[in-house]
């Protein structure tokens, strides 16, 4: 696969001025068949083609990139801010001019040495970079899609979600006034020892988190804990890191994560530690979801010594929120998962 390949779904913004003096055009840029392609935003008609082995940057290392489809003396620039862009067309400039034949043994041996460096660069940077932008723009409808395919891998080595009705609404007004109106809670017949986020802002949690509970705190406090992990790590980029990197490209290509890259993520999900977010990140989704933090912390560590920020620094310990169900619904909540 070239690098030209791998980058092919890649787009970024840009500033194009099509002659010295010239207004200003916003532009979306692009690969083409050994092109860089300047596009209209709105009509999407193509401005202007460069040859990429042509393309000169006129900054090097400066942000906005300034690119030119020649050498300096070009009338013709566009400027992009956008890292990975800048990165990919350097990347793919420089594959497309190694490949060209060289005559002489030292132009060869310069060839191949550039073309290695070329490869090793790209194996190690091309990777994360693509699974971080197939991350980055999928729609929400596709996070969720994988986020369900990934909820229902869990079911092997968990069990069939509960969803007693009763128990379900109850569960529906913790998720949005925990997670808003376009998160969902889901509760699994088994033991997890902490929530787990998914793509698609579906968080779950076990049963054990309800059971024999006096209250929903400690199972709110873990959902807004893996939420609070998910905002700082992508759950959806998670999963693209374990699927590799010709599932991603086959992501951005077809809009698809096929289910056999999917296949034991689940079950792989469950068996590590739950994560934690920063104590400061947690204590400020606490206060603003009106949630005591000490029932979670308690939940982590009885002793409390290794939690002792979270009991201190609860937002709620000298006043009452607003109850997160009462007394008539946990009892509902708490059946969810009977039969």
């Amino acid at each position: 696969m070239t690098a030209l390949t791998q980058f092919q779904r890649l787009e970024a913004a840009g500033v194009w001025r099509p002659e010295p003096g010239g207004r200003l055009h916003d532009v979306i840029v692009s690969f083409g068949d050994a092109t860089l392609i300047l596009r209209d935003p709105r009509s999407e008609e193509p401005l202007s083609h460069w040859s990429l082995p042509a393309v000169t940057r006129l900054n090097p290392g400066q942000l906005p990139a300034i690119f030119a489809p020649g050498d300096a003396a070009q009338d013709e620039v566009v400027e992009i801010d956008d890292r990975l862009m800048v990165q990919a067309i350097e990347r793919v400039h420089s594959a497309i001019a190694a490949s060209r034949p060289h005559k002489g043994r030292l132009r060869s041996a310069l060839v191949w040495s550039a073309a290695a460096a070329g490869a090793l660069a790209a194996a190690v940077w091309l990777p994360g970079a693509v699974i971080a932008h197939a991350a980055r723009v999928a729609p929400p409808a596709q996070r969720t899609a994988i986020g369900l395919a990934l909820l229902a891998d869990m079911r092997q080595a968990a069990g069939t979600p509960c969803d007693r009705p009763a128990g379900a609404a109850v569960l529906d007004r913790l998720s949005a006034r925990l997670l808003g109106p376009e998160g969902r809670i889901v509760v699994l017949p088994a033991t997890m020892r902490g929530a787990r986020a998914l793509p698609g802002r579906i968080v779950v949690i076990g049963d054990d988190m309800i059971a024999g509970e006096p209250g929903p705190a400690v199972a709110a406090g873990h959902v807004l804990a893996a939420d609070a992990v998910a905002a700082d790590a992508d759950p959806l980029e998670a999963v693209l890191r374990a699927a590799g990197i010709r599932a991603a490209l086959a992501m951005l290509t077809s809009g698809e994560l096929a289910a056999e890259s999917i296949a034991g993520q689940g079950a792989a999900l469950l068996s590590r530690p739950a994560p934690r977010p920063d104590d400061e990140t947690l204590l400020a989704r606490m206060e603003e979801a009106g949630v005591p933090s000490q029932p979670y912390a308690r939940s982590l560590d009885p002793s409390g010594e290794t939690v002792l920020t979270l009991i201190e620094a609860d937002p709620w310990r000298s006043s009452e929120p607003e109850p997160l169900a009462s007394e008539g619904e946990w009892l509902q909540l708490q059946q969810i998962c009977a039969r």
